[in-house]
């Protein structure tokens, strides 16, 4: 089992910054991977960003290349989605969630067992 709570969310201006946190437990957290995804009010959950257990590896949707970061801190069971150069178009809530086993695709919904509760996200242009 893994608890996942996420925090940060808010209401910022375009062209603004947020950073958005999970805190897990239950499961070590090195021993798995760690997606951000979000969802739009009216539309599906999408993928936003995935890191690797080590923190090595990382895959971005091509709408947040270059301006959203994600990481991890281990020692902290943390995940974060630095968020920069925010446009109202990423406006949604934010998930993480956690791929315990590590097979499936990096971008679906499936592939990942445990989800965080959400965090709100509103972009004013």
């Amino acid at each position: 089992q893994v608890q996942l709570v996420e925090s940060g969310g808010g209401l910022v201006q375009a062209g603004g910054s947020l950073r958005l946190s999970c805190v897990a437990s239950g499961r070590t957290f090195s021993s798995y991977s760690m997606g951000w995804f979000r969802q739009a009010p009216g539309k599906e959950r999408q993928f936003v960003a995935r890191i690797s257990l080590g923190g090595f590896s990382t895959r971005y949707t091509d709408s947040v290349k270059g301006r959203f970061t994600i990481s991890r801190d281990n020692a902290k069971n943390t995940v974060y989605l630095q968020m920069n150069s925010l446009k109202p178009e990423d406006t949604a809530v934010y998930y993480c969630a956690a791929d315990i086993h590590g097979s499936g695709a990096y971008y679906d919904i499936g592939t990942y067992l445990y989800w965080g509760q959400g965090t709100q996200v509103i972009v004013s242009s």
